[in-house]
């Protein structure tokens, strides 16, 4: 967006990006309202075609930082920028370009998918919104991306309540690719899967990364599932990040008390137990 932006530059970069919520009044006029600061401060940046792991309990801001990266919700202080342009200070066509590279997929598969409309309609409507191709070209786009996730073209004509989780995590998948995003947030996106559909979602994704040269933002409490899929990882805690690194550096050798806690509650993790404990 920005002329001068190379591949060589952060895609993303996040700058003392802040999100308040008033949880409510104080009992007398003189009393300050209690604020809840999900995310406080926070800093970091993405390259192109890296995975950036986000990690924390739940309720320690992550998917909120999520949501204002993909101009979701609005930040109560700091800056998202892509390709090097501010966007809090795009406008029009911008707006619009920033809506089809960055994409998301939700945690939830069945849940993001509007039971009354067939998968064709959930799979077209996005080149629908932004007046792409016309009904030809869509549905031709709606049979490659099915075939991409691994789903068979007859299933365009079904409604989200005939498939498993895992299939309609593929097609959420699907429609996320469906405008060629740069960038897609994926917000714990295998958390409500069993484990052996989990590690066929996470190896889809690492193949369609490498096929159509993605960014990913990763969300997700599972070290385990983190370190096997993310290039580096932040860690965050009520609302701020407490560490940063490399995945394998992190995994193996964890600096802040939270994050050795993160470790030992993997089953097996005898090490990170352990370390807890000098």
């Amino acid at each position: 967006m920005v002329p001068n932006w190379t591949d060589k530059d952060p895609i993303i970069e996040v700058k003392n990006l802040k999100k308040d919520y008033v949880l409510g009044k104080g009992g007398w006029f003189w009393e300050k309202p209690e604020i809840l600061h999900a995310v406080n401060d926070i800093s970091f940046s993405v390259k192109k075609g890296e995975t950036l792991g986000i990690v924390g309990e739940s309720g320690c801001g992550k998917s909120t930082a999520a949501r204002l990266i993909a101009q979701l919700i609005e930040p109560t202080g700091g800056e998202v920028f892509y390709k090097g342009k501010s966007l809090s200070k795009i406008t029009g066509e911008q707006t619009r370009e920033v809506r089809r590279d960055i994409q998301m997929i939700f945690q939830n598969p069945l849940a993001s998918l509007d039971p009354r409309k067939r998968i064709l309609q959930l799979l077209v409507e996005p080149l629908e919104i932004h007046g792409i191709g016309d009904g030809n070209s869509q549905k031709e786009k709606a049979f490659e991306m099915l075939k991409k996730v691994g789903l068979r073209p007859e299933h365009a004509y079904r409604y989200p309540h005939e498939f498993s989780g895992g299939q309609s995590q593929r097609i959420n998948i699907a429609r996320a690719l469906m405008l060629e995003p740069k960038i897609v947030i994926c917000d714990e996106p295998v958390s409500a899967l069993d484990v052996s559909i989990q590690a066929q979602v996470i190896n889809l994704l690492i193949e369609l990364q490498e096929q159509l040269d993605l960014t990913y933002l990763f969300i997700s409490h599972d070290l385990n599932v983190v370190r096997y899929f993310c290039d580096r990882i932040v860690v965050m805690y009520y609302g701020k990040i407490v560490e940063e690194g490399e995945s394998e550096k992190i995994y193996n050798h964890p600096e802040h008390d939270y994050t050795k806690k993160l470790l030992a509650a993997i089953p097996g993790q005898r090490r990170a137990r352990e370390q807890i404990n000098e």
